[in-house]
């Protein structure tokens, strides 16, 4: 059989006639260029091992290499952990390393196999991956996994849970560890409380579970309890001083409560009841500032179900998103939904505490900008750029 890739008629006798080409010689082909992007998948990896000892990932907007990778590339963040954890173990494992560069292991089987394979083991270990599936390689690797942190017994000693505030305590985080059986319990008790909890808008189908689930809890653990449930929080008061001939906030203090910097200030302004009590150098109030709220619950569901995700390019991230002021409030801007943008909590401290800047366009597109100034462009640099550097 042939290939339905067209012959080239000639219209006169100087022009060549393009043959069809066998299934051999397209397999060949084919061979060929999967033997080249093996060696390339090893030299990337490589890359990889080295630019995360290096942590280069820093100062451009990423939390580590796999989110830096993801952010560039890409790549989805479970993929970059594993890569970045096969591209470390493949420098101890010599034979399985030979093998992907050759081609001789597909990519997807060499990350599976680094994840329990051994000098000792991985020659052994090398021929059975060549007569089994990628799928059988990721059970055995899940398998050991398993395994290898402990046995029943060591799971029923190592369950825990715990909770603590974070982000200036405005949000509460919660991370239990059980057996697998437990868990299974909490799971289906859980999830059939959250289907039965009015859904709120925009929040139906897969994308809304997580939410539900949160709900689900609350009203788990707050059945038959009468206490008062006042909504209103106590106002934040932050002292902040006039220095220099700008009268730019220097000194910042929560009343009854730590220091803090003027861009902690005014990341506080963005998501919390704030009121601002800007003082002289001796101490004499010189102005009362507004005193805000975060944005009421309805425009955040609102914001969330508009931006999705953490607007800064790549980031992706759905859980501990915040709203954001891009007008910031003590610059005079409004909580509303055009002046809103939703963001991580990693991005958020890099708004203000960082000196990134953000900017909404004026088709509705968000545009991120460093601390220089420079547009943050997301993705790998472009082919010209490449070629003169």
């Amino acid at each position: 059989m042939f290939d339905m890739v067209p012959s080239i008629l000639p219209r006169d006798r100087n022009e060549v006639r393009v043959q069809p080409r066998s299934e051999e010689e397209l397999i060949r082909e084919i061979d060929a260029e999967h033997a080249r992007l093996a060696a390339s998948h090893r030299r990337l990896f490589r890359l990889l091992a080295d630019v995360d000892r290096r942590t280069s990932w820093r100062d451009v907007g990423a939390r580590d290499t796999a989110h830096w990778l993801s952010i560039r590339y890409g790549v989805s963040q479970w993929k970059a952990r594993r890569w970045i954890a096969a591209a470390h173990a493949l420098e101890t494992l010599p034979r399985t390393s030979e093998a992907l560069a050759s081609g001789e292991l597909h990519v997807d089987k060499a990350v599976e196999l680094t994840r329990f394979a051994t000098p000792e083991t991985e020659s052994r270990l090398l021929v059975w991956a060549g007569g089994v599936s990628c799928g059988a390689i990721r059970r055995k690797a899940d398998v050991v996994a398993r395994r290898s942190s402990g046995e029943a017994e060591e799971a029923e000693r190592s369950r825990f849970l715990s909770w603590w505030t974070f982000d200036e305590g405005r949000r509460f985080g919660l991370e239990a560890e059980l057996p697998s059986a437990e868990g299974a319990v909490v799971a289906k008790v859980l999830d059939r409380l959250a289907d039965s909890l009015p859904v709120m808008p925009g929040e139906r189908g897969p994308a809304g579970t997580g939410a539900r689930r949160a709900d689900a809890l609350v009203a788990l653990c707050s059945s038959g309890d009468d206490a008062d449930r006042d909504p209103d929080r106590a106002t934040l008061v932050v002292h902040a001083r006039l220095d220099g001939p700008d009268d730019e906030l220097s000194e910042c203090e929560i009343e009854d409560g730590p220091a803090i910097s003027p861009d902690t200030a005014r990341r506080f302004a963005c998501n919390a009841r704030v009121q601002t009590v800007v003082e002289q150098g001796n101490g004499l109030p010189v102005k009362l500032g507004r005193t805000t709220r975060e944005p009421p619950a309805w425009m955040v569901r609102h914001l969330k179900y508009r931006d999705g995700e953490c607007r800064f390019p790549g980031c992706g991230s759905r859980r501990f998103t915040q709203a954001h002021h891009i007008v910031w409030w003590d610059h005079g801007g409004r909580t509303a939904l055009d002046n809103l943008v939703l963001v991580c909590t990693f991005h958020h401290r890099l708004v203000h505490e960082y000196g990134w800047q953000v900017r909404r366009e004026q088709d509705g597109t968000v545009s991120w900008f460093r601390r220089e100034g420079r547009r943050y462009r997301p993705g790998p640099a472009p082919p010209e750029a490449l070629v003169a550097s």
